[in-house]
């Protein structure tokens, strides 16, 4: 008589353990809200894509470089790391100045003696500037890169350009290297023989513009035509042709760290040089009717408002 009673208490003991086990389970899927699936792959490149175009539309028309741009407002607005975007801002300066580089030595309005010693000298310094970039906290270079942002903006307020600077005569240094050229000036027809001064001077401010286009990414272009027209005395149309030259010099060996510790992706520089190409080429047609002193001053409150974004980001807010 007991074991027809035992085996009749076994299934009843089986539904009691099983709901011991779900209803905790079930509740325990109810409190928590089920995650959202993982973004398709596609988006971010493409709404990158759509920014670059817009960066190189405005960094043709503003006359600054699309790198000086790319590194503050990507990494300010995009949920990518500040290595990555570095890496993909070198690219991105590095395209533009590849693609002018061979018109303008044909033109002869980059100068191969001015651009190589002074190219040889922030080279280095662009790849310990990168050294250094890497191995800093990322909330220490964020701080960094607002403050540089925020003095490019000054640099852009600020400085003036002298077409044909006056050099009275050459110093100790550009004579021994033998810095000095000509170039016939298109508006006017004639010869300009020019010359540079102050070159010692010069070649220790480009210590410090290879420096910063390492650590943080920048094209260079924002502080080597000053360098090279205001306290070098180049001339004006030298001056921004050797400075697109030199980019290709500098940005490159900065790039080869970034792209040997793995910081260049695909995924991001590819979208990046694309987007900011097409806009040059929509931004040499827009300028043609655009208002430039406009446009430079917002382009100048875009690299306000991106510093100081980068800046509230390195301090944690």
């Amino acid at each position: 008589m007991r074991r027809p009673l035992k085996s009749a208490r076994e299934p009843l003991r089986g539904l009691l353990l099983g709901l011991c086990l779900v209803v905790p389970a079930y509740a325990a899927g109810q409190a928590v809200p089920p995650t959202p699936g993982p973004t398709a792959w596609w988006i971010t490149p493409l709404v990158l894509f759509v920014v670059t175009l817009g960066i190189g539309i405005l960094a043709v028309m503003s006359g600054v470089g699309g790198g000086v741009l790319f590194v503050p407002i990507v990494s300010g607005f995009f949920p990518i790391h500040l290595d990555f975007v570095r890496g993909a801002g070198l690219f991105v300066a590095l395209c533009g100045a590849l693609a002018a580089g061979p018109g303008l030595l044909r033109a002869n309005l980059a100068s191969l003696r001015l651009a190589l010693p002074i190219g040889l000298i922030a080279s280095l310094c662009a790849i310990a500037g990168a050294m250094m970039g890497l191995a800093l906290p990322t909330s220490v270079l964020q701080i960094c890169l607002g403050a540089t942002i925020l003095g490019i903006c000054l640099v852009m307020l600020l400085a003036r350009k002298s077409e044909v600077p006056v050099v009275p005569r050459a110093d100790w240094l550009s004579t021994a290297l033998g810095i000095y050229g000509l170039y016939r000036e298109p508006s006017s027809g004639k010869i300009v023989n020019w010359k540079i001064h102050r070159a010692p001077l010069g070649l220790c401010l480009f210590v410090v513009i290879g420096i910063l286009a390492g650590m943080f990414g920048l094209g260079a272009g924002w502080a080597n035509v000053p360098a090279l027209n205001l306290v070098m005395g180049a001339p004006l149309k030298i001056s921004v042709g050797t400075s697109k030259f030199l980019l290709s010099i500098t940005d490159t060996s900065a790039a080869w760290v970034y792209l040997n510790n793995g910081c260049v992706i695909p995924l991001i520089v590819v979208p990046s040089v694309v987007g900011v190409m097409f806009g040059s080429l929509v931004g040499v047609r827009i300028l043609k009717v655009a208002k430039p002193a406009f446009v430079r001053w917002a382009v100048i409150g875009v690299l306000a408002f991106a510093a100081l974004r980068a800046i509230s980001k390195g301090l944690g807010y």
